[in-house]
C-alpha cells in the first residue's frame, strides 16, 4: 500500500501496517503519522498493545502448554489458511 505524504491515516490502515510498525520498517514519514494517529485514536493504541502483548505472551509458549483440544483447533485454523492460500 501507498500512503501519500500528509494524507490521515485511516483505521484499517493502522491494521494494515501495525506489523511494519513493530518490526522498524516503516519510513520515517510513515511512521510519524502512524504514530500521530495513534495519539489521536484510542481505539489503535489498544490495538497496538494487544498486538504487543499476544506477541509477548506467545513467545513464550510452549507445545506442553497447549491442551489437546487447543492443539486440535490450531491445527484447523493452520490447514484453513493453507488452503485459502492454495
Amino acid at each position: 500500500m501507498i500512503l501519500l505524504r500528509g494524507d490521515p491515516l485511516a483505521c484499517r490502515e493502522m491494521v494494515e501496517l501495525i506489523t511494519d510498525y513493530l518490526e522498524d520498517a516503516l519510513s520515517r514519514s510513515q511512521r510519524r503519522r502512524f504514530e500521530g494517529h495513534l495519539a489521536a485514536c484510542e481505539h489503535c493504541a489498544d490495538y497496538l498493545a494487544q498486538m504487543r502483548a499476544t506477541i509477548r505472551i506467545t513467545g513464550r509458549l510452549r507445545g506442553t502448554d497447549l491442551t489437546p483440544e487447543m492443539t486440535r483447533d490450531f491445527a484447523a485454523i493452520y490447514r484453513r489458511w493453507q488452503d485459502e492460500l492454495g
